[in-house]
């Protein structure tokens, strides 16, 4: 096939049309499914140098039936494999297969498998079960070819084999469109980042001496204890008045970026003969106890008993506000302090009682390099994790007085500099393409300021400072994997 390609390229280039159809040459192809056959069948090992292939994306939403059998029948029931990607099975099935052998494999794949959860259960059963090295890796590029209606996607090309080369390649893309960067290394990870083969699992405590984060709380009240709109709120407060001190703002990702408003009874701390004084108030928790109790869920008809609740009552004074999910359009992801008088929906996690110098860490380039390496995604969106984003990652080791300070004042500057914007959404202040000059300019101060607490020099780019908070994090878990 390439050569005929070639033939026509020749052929427009010198006017000169050169026809070798059919090829003498004809290649063994055999018409069946990868996952299913022996590939030993099809090439005996000994005649196999190389495998590579271009592996379907199937998303664990989108696998048919017949897919998630193969996955089951490939993984054989691997903890947490069916959280996988179908080209997972492709990499699983030629780790199998190149034991004791020379053979190299390489496949391009979305780099979903290289975020999120996916990467320790993937990389766990191929690194711990088949001794798999990474040798040579791209990472993620925006890749399409001339497939009718195919998409463009987020790619990585992984090569590996069950030896490890001294000398091991990146190929880093600093830009989605353009020439990469070839970065000779001893060793990849499967982040696709410099260094050893470390897995961030799902933790349930941060690694270091910081606030808990949690999720927003969950209603499960069938929209009952909520007013979705302004003209909803006073209508409802015309109605009756003195519920009024029962109602507090509901802070979801959608209002928290985008300037929006609903509100929610609160009713934690109201008693019987309040709410009994309160007809409307109490037509809501009526249907709250009836779409609870005629819920096909188990965890919701349990709620029935508390009608008047959400189902979680965290209300903590301060907090700072993180949203689940965020555009990946964004250089930082917004955060935000809020106090007791507003309600954290769970389309938000938060944590309470957080310092303007947490919000300064987690507002930071550097944070956001982490983000970006180890989150998972929603279709190319940041899907920010408390068990494995948050959790793991280092912060600063022992920061000075004077670091911490600096920290604080230049966070605080990033917020002053938000406020003088009140009509506009966070969502256009860390637009790309309309976030004001002078946030720019703070947030860079900030940047510079979090990195001195994290190294004398300069980071170069986010490669060094991944790298580097790769190595703070095995030293911040060294002790705990120890003490096992």
């Amino acid at each position: 096939l390439v050569e005929h390609q070639m033939n026509e390229v020749f052929s427009l280039e010198f006017g000169q049309n050169v026809i070798n159809l059919p090829l003498e040459d004809s290649a063994n192809i055999v018409h069946g499914n990868a996952l299913r056959v022996d590939w030993e069948d099809v090439v005996s090992k000994e005649k196999l140098s190389y495998i590579i292939g271009n592996p379907p994306f199937i998303g664990q939403s989108l696998q048919s039936p017949d897919q998630k059998d193969e996955l089951k029948l490939i993984f054989n029931d691997i903890k947490g494999s069916g959280i996988l990607d179908y080209v997972c099975c492709w990499f699983y099935k030629a780790s199998f297969f190149i034991q004791d052998t020379s053979i190299q494999v390489s496949f391009v794949s979305t780099n979903s498998i290289t975020q999120g959860e996916q990467v320790s259960v993937l990389f766990g059963a191929l690194i711990h079960d088949h001794n798999i090295f990474i040798n040579f890796a791209h990472r993620t590029f925006n890749w399409s070819n001339k497939a009718k209606g195919n998409a463009a996607v987020h790619v990585i090309i992984i090569g590996f084999a069950a030896f490890s080369k001294d000398n091991k390649t990146i190929y880093d893309y600093d830009h989605i469109k353009g020439d990469p960067t070839k970065i000779n290394v001893t060793r990849i990870n499967p982040y696709l980042v410099e260094g050893g083969s470390v897995l961030i699992p799902k933790r349930s405590k941060p690694i270091s001496d910081v606030p808990k984060v949690k999720r927003g709380n969950s209603a499960y009240d069938g929209g009952h204890l909520i007013l979705h709109t302004k003209i909803e709120y006073e209508e409802f407060i015309k109605a009756e008045p003195a519920a009024a001190k029962y109602v507090k703002s509901l802070i979801g990702a959608r209002e928290f970026l985008n300037n929006g408003s609903r509100w929610c009874l609160w009713l934690l701390n109201a008693s019987p003969s309040d709410l009994k004084s309160l007809p409307f108030v109490l037509s809501r928790i009526k249907k709250v106890k009836e779409f609870r109790l005629n819920s096909k869920g188990q965890e919701t008809k349990k709620y029935a008993s508390t009608p008047s609740l959400f189902r979680d009552k965290n209300n903590p004074n301060s907090y700072i506000v993180i949203p689940r999910v965020s555009s990946v359009r964004r250089k930082y992801i917004p955060f935000g302090f809020f106090d007791g008088n507003s309600i954290v929906a769970d389309s938000c996690l938060f944590a309470p009682d957080a310092s303007i110098y947490d919000f300064g860490i987690l507002s930071s380039l550097i944070h956001m390099s982490w983000v970006n390496c180890i989150s998972g995604r929603l279709k190319s969106d940041y899907r920010y994790s408390k068990d494995i984003v948050y959790n793991n990652f280092p912060f600063p080791k022992n920061p000075s007085e004077k670091q911490t300070h600096k920290v604080e004042s230049s966070a605080q500057a990033v917020l002053d500099t938000r406020a003088n914007y009140p009509n506009s959404s966070l969502a256009d202040l860390y637009d790309p393409l309309t976030m004001p000059p002078d946030l720019v300019k703070a947030h860079n101060a900030l940047d510079k300021a979090v990195d001195q607490c994290y190294h004398k020099k300069p980071f170069a780019n986010e490669r060094e400072r991944i790298e580097f908070l790769f190595e703070l994090y095995e030293e911040y878990t060294a002790p705990l994997f120890e003490k096992k």
